[in-house]
């Protein structure tokens, strides 16, 4: 209940900060690339049930048609203003909208495809257990995820090594998380991206 509330208060809080920040990056896509400024993808959230997740487009009108599901460093379905938004993960501000809907929470375990929550064992759906974040560990831990699928069959690499490492991670998040080990989170997040 008090993480809910806190995710109220956080997303609410960061629409209203941030709405400048958030006209200026949806008048760069519009102005840099075909298509509509918001890329809604279906992810599996918690039970399974499944919700459009938002985020600024940073790939070409229907890139999910044109490739796999999961985006490799040398991806050319990126726009150039995508690189940047994905570098600095401005792209996931919107977000913030699935959290104050109550389909994400600020923390916890990154929202999947479902072609890709479809291969989980029963170990790792325990991670559907709990509202998807916009950050996790293992998204920390990750965060230059696209580097390390560079090169030729990078979904290969995905299903096989990144994901199954990225779940371990957030199963002990699942298992041992609370709210300021969640404040922790953020932090480290924030200096992560800072970093970047």
């Amino acid at each position: 209940m008090f993480k809910r509330a806190f995710d109220v208060v956080a997303s609410a809080g960061g629409l209203t900060v941030l709405s400048p920040l958030l006209l200026l990056v949806a008048i760069l896509v519009k102005a840099t690339s075909q298509g509509p400024v918001l890329y809604r993808a279906t992810r599996v959230g918690r039970d399974g049930v499944l919700f459009t997740l938002l985020k600024f487009r940073s790939m070409v009108q229907n890139a999910d048609k044109l490739g796999p599901g999961v985006t490799g460093a040398d991806d050319a379905r990126i726009t150039p203003i995508g690189r940047f938004l994905r570098r600095t993960k401005l792209d996931e501000l919107p977000q913030l909208i699935n959290v104050l809907r109550g389909e994400m929470s600020i923390v916890g375990p990154r929202p999947e495809d479902p072609r890709y929550v479809a291969l989980y064992t029963p170990e790792q759906r325990e991670v559907l257990k709990v509202r998807p974040g916009i950050t996790s560990p293992a998204s920390v831990e990750y965060r230059s995820e696209a580097e390390l699928l560079s090169g030729q069959d990078w979904e290969t690499k995905y299903v096989n090594e990144v994901m199954p490492a990225k779940l371990a991670i957030d199963l002990q998040y699942v298992r041992n998380s609370s709210f300021w080990g969640d404040l922790s989170l953020i932090l480290r997040t924030a200096l992560a991206i800072i970093a970047r």
